[in-house]
């Protein structure tokens, strides 16, 4: 038996989550498939945003990126310095309507909402935004969403559910994020 699209969720305290969105990307697109991914947090300059401007013209109308994120929101990150709660409101409302027109769309074959548990546990959407995403995508509609935190009580509703969880991680020992790896 063969579902026509599946729920796809990467959380935990970890990192891999976005890494593993991106495997997803990559075999979506490498099927033919079209995929829109919506970044909901990540504002300051990413590995992926090189990436995607790079892989755009090969992909053309089959990938849309949208970056709608300010920033790390009630973390204390510099990155977010200065941008009003109403700010990273309106930021995280705007990337949800356009994910949500992607989902209901019947245009994309996967889209991607990086980052959407983030926002929403950090009350920049309200949970029921998570589930009204998963339950109104057409139907052949792959959804993935990424981020800490994805609320206990939506897992019914989703086909994968992987939790990143830290065995080791060289933060601990005083390092730095590295370009290319952590992000």
């Amino acid at each position: 038996m063969k579902k026509d699209s599946l729920v796809v969720v990467f959380t935990g305290e970890n990192k891999g989550k976005t890494s593993a969105a991106l495997g997803l990307l990559a075999r979506a697109l490498g099927a033919g498939q079209r995929v829109c991914w919506a970044s909901f947090i990540k504002s300051w300059p990413v590995s992926e945003d090189k990436f995607f401007e790079r892989i755009q013209p090969v992909f053309g109308e089959r990938l849309e990126f949208y970056k709608g994120g300010k920033g790390f929101y009630k973390a204390g990150d510099l990155s977010a310095a200065g941008v009003s709660e109403a700010e990273h409101q309106r930021a995280a409302q705007e990337t949800y309507d356009l994910a949500l027109a992607a989902a209901t769309s019947g245009d994309w074959d996967l889209v991607i909402c990086d980052e959407i548990n983030n926002a929403a546990a950090d009350g920049l959407l309200p949970p029921e935004k998570l589930k009204e995403l998963i339950e109104r995508r057409m139907g052949r509609t792959s959804l993935c969403l990424t981020g800490r935190s994805f609320p206990d009580e939506l897992l019914p509703l989703v086909d994968i559910a992987t939790e990143m969880k830290k065995l080791k991680h060289h933060f601990d020992d005083g390092f730095v994020a590295m370009e290319g790896i952590d992000f």
